[in-house]
């Protein structure tokens, strides 16, 4: 039997997150889902835990979200990183993807294949 999965969102839009978290609760293959508003703060999670999916958005208060990416793949091959925008144009889609990122979204449309993309990984 496949362990349920640890996800973190790590972006600042309480609107975003709070439409999120609920969604992907409800999948089967999720056990929590935990939360970073900025670049800091999901560098001090990632310290401490290790999730299964990382949800970043590109633009966080305090640094960028390709930034980050860029961190956690120096650190961290395995773990899927997911790449969600409301500026998802095509150059950042490439860059996300060349930094090791294995999906690119963008929030204003693609919002529902989040979790469907989340329940085919595993």
């Amino acid at each position: 039997m496949n362990r349920k999965k640890t996800l973190l969102i790590v972006d600042d839009s309480i609107v975003v997150v709070d439409r999120l978290i609920p969604m992907l609760e409800s999948l089967d293959n999720v056990a929590f889902v935990i939360h970073a508003g900025s670049y800091v703060e999901a560098i001090e999670m990632l310290a401490e835990i290790r999730p299964d999916f990382i949800l970043l958005d590109i633009q966080l208060p305090d640094k960028s979200g390709i930034e980050l990416l860029r961190e956690i793949r120096e650190k961290d091959q395995e773990v899927l990183v997911i790449m969600i925008s409301n500026h998802a144009t095509p150059e950042y889609g490439k860059i996300c993807k060349k930094l090791g990122a294995q999906h690119f979204f963008d929030k204003s449309k693609d919002f529902e294949s989040i979790s469907e993309v989340i329940e085919e990984a595993y």
